[in-house]
């Protein structure tokens, strides 16, 4: 078994980007510890914790170039052990530009400037943001059309998820309202956030750093030029081998589950 680094650390690191968010007054979002839910179900797993925050005028000034940047939205900061060295990644500007196809310099310099002020004091991490050589337009993302608009869909996708007695249902974030309070029109758009800790637990085992995308599980809906909603998610096996240049039967295995859970939904 490869060395670990100390839960302690990944703490205090997590904490110390915790302490920056709330003194740039960004909205903290949701906070999951990988490992201690994973533990609590008998999963053992290298020490993780990803936290999710928000600036919403910068949401949405990326989302009116392209509404399908919302899957990869708000700011997302994963600080974990990678073979026992104490690690810290996160999505930059870069991966948003060539996922998405955006490019509103301002916008996403606008993106850069928040994250670069909340991990530059992580000196004693190793700080990366997410690899983007092989990433181009829509890499990794699975895409559903559902036959229904997207309070509809995300109702039904809601039921099926929280169906499951291994799942937790983290939240959601209304990309449409919060634009709104700007002054901003964005077509209808949520991202729902979702996770199962063992299975989880189980695949992030040999590959911590895909906590950062692929758990919790983010799920976008958004309307179509019809009106009926788009849902698309990430494809764990792809994120795997974006980060570690391959990929196992547990990520393909939840691509599985993760594609007969929403099919249904949309049906």
């Amino acid at each position: 078994m490869a060395a670990r680094a100390d839960q302690a650390e990944v703490d205090e690191l997590f904490t110390s980007v915790q302490a920056a968010v709330a003194a740039q007054g960004l909205n903290p979002v949701i906070e999951i510890d990988h490992a201690r839910l994973a533990a609590a179900e008998g999963v053992e797993m290298p020490a993780s914790r990803v936290q999710l925050f928000s600036d919403s005028a910068i949401n949405a000034s990326l989302m009116l170039e392209n509404i399908r940047a919302g899957l990869d939205l708000p700011f997302r900061v994963l600080a974990f052990d990678q073979n026992g060295s104490t690690s810290l990644t996160y999505t930059s500007s870069a991966f948003l530009s060539q996922r998405h196809g955006l490019t509103d310099a301002r916008a996403l310099a606008a993106f850069d400037a928040r994250l670069n002020d909340l991990v530059a004091h992580s000196e004693r991490a190793r700080v990366a943001p997410v690899p983007t050589l092989d990433v181009g337009p829509d890499f990794g993302i699975v895409e559903l059309r559902s036959r229904y608009d997207v309070p509809e869909t995300v109702a039904r996708l809601k039921a099926a998820v929280t169906a499951q007695p291994d799942t937790i249902w983290f939240g959601e974030i209304d990309f449409q309202v919060e634009a709104a309070q700007l002054g901003i029109s964005l077509v209808a758009s949520r991202l729902l956030l979702f996770g199962g800790p063992a299975p989880g637990g189980v695949a992030m085992a040999e590959y911590p750093a895909i906590g950062l995308d692929a758990f919790c599980q983010k799920v976008f809906v958004y309307a179509g030029d019809d009106g009926n909603a788009v849902v698309i998610y990430n494809d764990i096996a792809a994120l795997a081998k974006l980060h570690y240049g391959t990929s196992i039967d547990p990520h393909r295995m939840l691509n599985k589950r993760l594609r007969a859970t929403f099919t249904p939904a949309t049906e």
